[in-house]
C-alpha cells in the first residue's frame, strides 16, 4: 500500500469544508505530501431552486472572489504543508471532484461533511456520500467537531 502523496481537498469555504482542510494539512505535513485545493462554483442550480440567469460579468466576480478566497487559505497554511495550484472549475461538485482527482493523480481525497440526516439528507442528498461511492481513490470524510 502507498501512502498518499496527491491530496484533493475540495472546498466550499463553509466550517467544515475548513476543518477537513486543516486536517488534511496536518496528514500531508507528516506524509509529506502535496495538497490540491478545489472550488466547484454551481452556476446552475441543482434541485427544486429557482434558476437565476446570470451575467458574464457576475460570473466573473465570483470567479474572482473564488480565487481569491481559496489564494487566502492557502497563504494561511502555507508554511504547514505543500500546495499545489489551486484549482475553480464550474460544475456539478460531484463530478467535478472525480474529474479533478483523476486530472491530478489523486491519492486521497479529503473533504468535510455536514452530517445531514434525515429529511435533510434525503432532500439535500450529499455531494460527500456521493464523491465517497464513485471516486478513483480513497475518500476521507472530516466531520465538523460538534461541542456539547
Amino acid at each position: 500500500m502507498n501512502l498518499p502523496r496527491n491530496i484533493l481537498v475540495p472546498t466550499d469555504f463553509s466550517e467544515d469544508a475548513e476543518q477537513a482542510l486543516e486536517y488534511a494539512v496536518a496528514l500531508a505535513s507528516k506524509l509529506d505530501a502535496r495538497i490540491h485545493l478545489l472550488n466547484a462554483l454551481v452556476l446552475l442550480p441543482i434541485g427544486p431552486e429557482i434558476a437565476v440567469a446570470m451575467s458574464t460579468r457576475r460570473i466573473d466576480e465570483l470567479m474572482t472572489d473564488s480565487q481569491k478566497a481559496l489564494d487566502r487559505l492557502v497563504a494561511v497554511r502555507s508554511g504547514k504543508a505543500a500546495f499545489g495550484p489551486t484549482r475553480q472549475k464550474t460544475g456539478d461538485p460531484r463530478m467535478v471532484i472525480e474529474e479533478t482527482a483523476a486530472e491530478i493523480g489523486a491519492d486521497l481525497i479529503v473533504m468535510g461533511t455536514h452530517g445531514r440526516r434525515g429529511v435533510s439528507r434525503l432532500l439535500l442528498g450529499s455531494v460527500a456520500e456521493s464523491v465517497a461511492r464513485t471516486a478513483p481513490c480513497p475518500v476521507l470524510l472530516v466531520r465538523k467537531d460538534r461541542k456539547s
